[in-house]
């Protein structure tokens, strides 16, 4: 891979997957709606090219492909426009693959896995999705396996790192740098898989540097699991906070749904805080290598770090 275009490279795991690549010596064209913000992130970084545009636009998208190996799609759209914007954007960024001739490496969560207790969870889990946006997520990836265009599939747990926005951790990790009452979603005492951002970047593009990675699905986990209790006695031991921390309920979730449509468009996808379903990596450490891990307690660290610095 000489040449990539990162399609949502201003979002957290997009612009991890961006310093990735260009750390490798890739020529990377880093793609998002806002110039001003790609230009920020990314203008001290001479292997790296902005491109602002608009990703429903075929045509842009296109010109923004040329002349590309690999496309990485790290779009995160929010989750009252995915029954609607999911697919017409999914159809754009595989014909301006076609195109192009260019492969495509597809940024993935575990929705449209079945519930399950079973751990770890491996590629050939069923899927049977739960709910509505797991529905929409496995019929994004069938859509994408029956193109023309060489596609892999990496799941990834609940993100968190240096500049995510939207997570259950950040949510939580925004309240303790600021020193303000915290809440954290979920029980606190379930064990629970996470990844850190620079972790699933690498992860990504090592499986997009092997050709025979494409045509596949790949289950990238996190550091081994974690109960909320832990992180939050890393991120007091680290910023000093020492307010309690209360407990994100359900019930609480669908009445902040009266008034807030992400809310309200999260209630179904609660019970991951409640039956995690959490990853297992012997695929990838089979053909690939060791799955790249960070500590939680080095990751907390360093996300509250660069929280604390962009305050």
């Amino acid at each position: 891979m000489k040449k990539a275009l990162v399609l949502g490279a201003s979002g957290a795991i997009g612009r991890a997957i961006t310093f990735e690549l260009a750390n490798r010596g890739v020529a990377v064209t880093a793609f998002a709606r806002h110039r001003d913000k790609l230009e920020r992130l990314f203008k001290d970084h001479p292997q790296i090219a902005v491109h602002s545009g608009d990703v429903f636009s075929k045509d842009e998208l296109v010109l923004a492909a040329s002349g590309n190996d690999v496309i990485f799609h790290a779009i995160n759209l929010p989750y009252p426009e995915w029954g609607e914007k999911q697919p017409i954007l999914l159809a754009n960024i595989l014909e301006a693959a076609r195109i192009q001739q260019a492969k495509l490496a597809m940024v993935d969560n575990i929705y449209a896995y079945a519930k399950s207790e079973r751990v770890p969870v491996p590629e050939t889990y069923a899927k049977q999705p739960p709910t509505k946006k797991g529905t929409i997520r496995l019929e994004l990836e069938n859509m994408a396996k029956q193109s023309e265009v060489p596609v892999l599939i990496a799941h990834f747990p609940d993100f968190y790192g240096p500049g995510v926005e939207s997570s259950v951790l950040n949510y939580t990790f925004q309240s303790i740098v600021r020193n303000k009452g915290a809440m954290f979603v979920g029980n606190q005492k379930i064990h629970r898989e996470f990844i850190y951002t620079p972790d699933g970047a690498k992860a990504i593009v090592n499986l997009a540097m092997q050709e025979a990675a494409y045509g596949q699905n790949w289950n990238i986990p996190g550091a081994g699991t974690i109960t909320g209790r832990e992180i939050i006695q890393i991120a007091k031991a680290y910023t000093g906070y020492s307010k309690k921390v209360r407990t994100v309920t359900k019930p609480m979730i669908r009445m902040l749904g009266l008034f807030d449509s992400m809310m309200r468009e999260y209630v179904e996808m609660f019970y991951l805080n409640e039956i995690p379903l959490i990853l297992s990596g012997d695929k990838y450490e089979k053909h690939i290598g060791p799955v790249p891990r960070t500590s939680y307690r080095e990751g907390v660290e360093q996300t509250l770090s660069f929280m604390q610095r962009a305050q």
